[in-house]
């Protein structure tokens, strides 16, 4: 097993992306707590991963919340001897604003799309330090982080930008403690709760147009490039972005 005696903490794991990878890296044997707001969705992705032989338990946390990251970090360690993997995904979409520059759209964007991601990585990577052992830092960003869009919020466009560059100070600061950050950029994707126009058929299919491998990705493919980075198989993987599109960026 890729995981065997790994401690993993994913915010944002009671749907899509987070879930999906959840799932797949408690079945490659680590111990999971999946986090998030969504308390009765993220019981019941914790029900299904013990109904298939896995470890995992539902912690609940609003990544905007410091308070709450601390407890749940300290919750981890205390139950579970330390953490190994921490994969912040917890995100909200800019596509379902109309004004793109509505001010409250932005602070709601920046808080929870990157002071989140700031404070898993302050409070995890402490954690990480304490265990002694190293660790890996995943953090989901987006295309939308390396190239700007017309229908988004720019608010998500600056969010996921800023995650893409906090990843790689975290790989430069925390290198010698052994501890990888890298960061990874989902392009067309099953929309998410929060998503508006990129939900839109039209808008999809607008956007596939421009995608080399002809199809919207699946939440099971970008949590396959998480599990890689998480995994020892990428031991000398650190400060990468990790792009999972079909080719999108790369026309």
């Amino acid at each position: 097993m890729r995981m065997k005696d790994k401690v993993a903490l994913i915010s944002g794991a009671a749907s899509g992306m987070g879930a999906a990878t959840a799932r797949l890296l408690a079945r490659e044997g680590a111990t999971v707590f999946v986090a998030d707001i969504l308390d009765t969705e993220g019981a019941a992705v914790v029900a299904e991963i013990e109904a298939a032989g896995g470890k995992a338990r539902y912690l609940h946390l609003d990544v905007t919340n410091e308070a709450e990251w601390e407890s749940v970090v300290a919750e981890v360690e205390r139950s579970a001897g330390g953490l190994d993997v921490l994969v912040n995904n917890a995100g909200i979409s800019g596509s379902a604003e109309q004004d793109l520059y509505d001010t409250a759209a932005w602070n709601r964007l920046m808080g929870i799309n990157a002071t989140g991601v700031f404070l898993g990585m302050k409070h995890g990577t402490a954690a990480m330090k304490r265990r002694g052992r190293g660790g890996s830092v995943i953090n989901l960003s987006s295309v939308s982080g390396i190239v700007g869009q017309g229908y988004i919020h720019v608010g998500y466009n600056a969010s996921k930008g800023a995650v893409r560059l906090i990843t790689k100070s975290g790989a430069a600061q925390h290198g010698r403690d052994n501890i990888r950050v890298n960061s990874v950029h989902p392009g067309l994707m099953p929309p998410m709760r929060t998503s508006g126009r990129t939900a839109d058929p039209a808008t999809r299919a607008k956007t596939l147009k421009g995608v080399p491998l002809g199809r919207a990705g699946e939440v099971d493919e970008v949590a396959y490039a998480i599990l890689f980075l998480a995994s020892d198989e990428s031991s000398y993987v650190t400060g990468a972005e990790l792009v999972v599109d079909g080719g999108w960026t790369a026309v």
